[in-house]
């Protein structure tokens, strides 16, 4: 996001006088006239993700060095002011040629006229995780070099002091087992709470982290088909189900409803036996706990582990001039030299199956390979419609009022609704 955002924000912000300034100056590519290579520019939210943006300038120098036709030129915001910018940028005519974008939003900003089909050949995805290439109505308008996975974390003696089995990726904890493992937990008297789900998270990571619960018991944010409704996906007997087995966890004393600000923290310090993060977290909480430390799959809700999908994305704007230097860009920036390199630099997961056998962590046998493993195995990406941030702002305070006690026929109802409106006023949202 990004969602969660799961990743580290900028605590910067461009004020919108800012903003206008940059726009104003950033046109999508300015033609050379015959005398010299044409003008690309890109933006990225990385402002202040030192380590990330180094590696996109690199990959910036070395295709501005490799040929003599297109002169890229990288401006970078701060991720908390980034989609303001866009969204100026858009209404004043001055977006880049190349930007990214968090995964969710693709639907939204191809509806929007923002961003255009990349064009790029079919082939040149294979090997690549499904959430990390942003399809849109048939057409594939973003690709990643990387993604995230959710996942439980524990310690193997913590669960041994308990008697409880250790869940694998082919099999995992039913909600049952779940259930007897947190009760007993509970009953050691050792932690605040067995469980710590991060319902202190605010935003997109309620989407994120808690929709694939949803999922996971046979609910859905949406109809998918069709994308027009959200009546007998949010508000059926499954998500009726799920919002009971949420509101059960807080009521039985195994979850906080709004946990501390720094979930990891509080698990290395013993305040939680078992941790719902990310892939992100696995560094934390293996050097505090060492081999004692380990990765279980989410619980199966019935219809499997399911975790979110989709991380930030390359995609090429609407009103690019120089749409074949813009593609020769995008194309020269997904040799698995460079997915290798941002994989390492962000301690994401490599997009692709080249990337990750170069990589010893994700390579077959590697510490982290399980992560992959999840992306591959559980990923649901968020609904790729244009209404999905109106659809995660209404879930996030369904998913708060349901966790703080709330009747849930009543609230997912309103959520459905609400959802149904939003989608009825704008046409069904129809390209």
């Amino acid at each position: 996001m990004s969602l969660h955002t799961v990743r580290r924000l900028a605590a910067a912000s461009l004020t919108v006088g800012a903003i206008a300034a940059l726009t104003a100056c950033s046109g999508g590519s300015t033609g050379s006239g015959g005398s010299g290579p044409a003008t690309i520019t890109l933006w990225t939210h990385n402002g202040g993700n030192d380590a990330e943006l180094a590696v996109n300038q690199q990959i910036v120098d070395d295709f501005n060095a490799s040929q003599t036709d297109y002169e890229v030129e990288l401006e970078s915001f701060p991720q908390t002011s980034y989609n303001d910018a866009v969204v100026a940028a858009a209404s004043s005519k001055k977006l880049p040629c190349v930007l990214d974008i968090d995964s969710p939003n693709v639907p939204n900003w191809a509806w929007a006229g923002y961003i255009q089909p990349l064009g790029l050949d079919d082939a040149e995805f294979d090997g690549q995780l499904p959430s990390t290439v942003g399809e849109v109505d048939g057409e594939v308008y973003s690709f990643g070099h990387y993604d995230v996975a959710l996942a439980y974390f524990t310690r193997a003696s913590a669960l041994e002091a308990v008697g409880a089995r250790i869940p694998t990726t082919e099999d995992p904890w039913t909600q049952e087992e779940l259930d007897d493992v947190l009760a007993k937990l509970k009953a050691t008297g050792q932690y605040d709470y067995p469980l710590d789900l991060g319902t202190g998270g605010t935003g997109e990571w309620i989407t994120y982290a808690y929709s694939p619960f949803l999922q996971s018991a046979g609910g859905d944010l949406i109809d998918r088909d069709g994308y027009t409704t959200a009546s007998g996906a949010l508000d059926g007997e499954a998500a009726l189900d799920w919002a009971s087995w949420m509101q059960g966890l807080v009521s039985d004393g195994y979850i906080s409803a709004k946990s501390g600000e720094d979930a990891t923290v509080d698990f290395v310090n013993g305040t939680s036996a078992i941790l719902y993060s990310g892939s992100w977290a696995y560094d934390s909480v293996r050097e505090a706990f060492g081999e004692d430390a380990i990765v279980i799959p989410p619980v199966d809700l019935g219809e499997g582990p399911k975790i979110g999908g989709g991380s930030w994305q390359w995609a090429m704007s609407s009103q690019c001039e120089e749409v074949e230097g813009a593609r020769a860009y995008l194309e020269f920036s997904h040799q698995t030299e460079y997915v290798v390199a941002l994989a390492d630099a962000t301690g994401t997961i490599p997009a692709t199956d080249e990337a990750a056998a170069e990589l010893t962590d994700y390579a077959p046998g590697g510490d982290k390979e399980v992560f992959r493993t999840f992306a591959q195995d559980y990923a649901v990406v968020r609904p790729a419609t244009p209404a999905y941030p109106y659809i995660t702002s209404v879930f996030q305070k369904a998913t708060q009022d349901i966790l703080s006690g709330g009747d849930a026929a009543s609230i997912l109802d309103k959520a459905v609704s609400d959802i149904d409106n939003d989608i009825a006023q704008n046409g069904d949202y129809a390209f």
